[in-house]
């Protein structure tokens, strides 16, 4: 039987001058949490971002968990804000006004790709801030990608 809504939590984060990022996502199925993470070089911020999203939702999928919804809780304004600009990038072709490809390209039609074919929505949360219920999953999975890039870091 498949789970009414999938509450997926998504942190990404890079070390600008280094270009080396770590992502995570902690995925609550009913009562059992999973937490999934990694780690590249070579990478943005907000491409740590987008690859904890799919990465989630990846999972979901790779494991062939059924469900009805889900939510991915982040504080990623690039990430929300890639559904209201949906129609203006694909019409214009993945490129910047000046004829340039965009940034993470590869990613925003993998992302465009899921949310044809999931029931997925991105919800903004507060950065860093345990006021309430989803700020303390956020700030936990926050917590862990600082851990990675810590780790990430020493090992660069």
């Amino acid at each position: 039987m498949p789970l009414n809504t999938i509450s997926i939590y998504t942190d990404g984060s890079c070390h600008t001058q280094l270009k080396c990022g770590a992502w995570a996502a902690i995925i609550y199925l009913n009562n059992d949490e999973h937490i999934i993470k990694g780690v590249a070089k070579n990478t943005t911020h907000n491409r740590m971002e987008l690859q904890a999203i799919i990465n989630a939702v990846q999972f979901l999928i790779l494991n062939k968990i059924s469900f009805y919804k889900i939510e991915v809780y982040t504080d990623s304004q690039y990430a929300v804000n890639l559904t209201t600009r949906k129609q203006r990038i694909l019409e214009n072709n993945y490129l910047t006004k000046k004829g340039t490809q965009l940034q993470n390209t590869d990613l925003l039609k993998e992302l465009y790709t899921l949310f044809e074919t999931m029931p997925l929505k991105l919800i903004k949360v507060a950065a860093h801030q345990p006021a309430n219920i989803n700020g303390n999953h956020n700030r936990r999975v926050d917590l862990m990608v600082r851990a990675l890039m810590r780790e990430t870091i020493l090992n660069a």
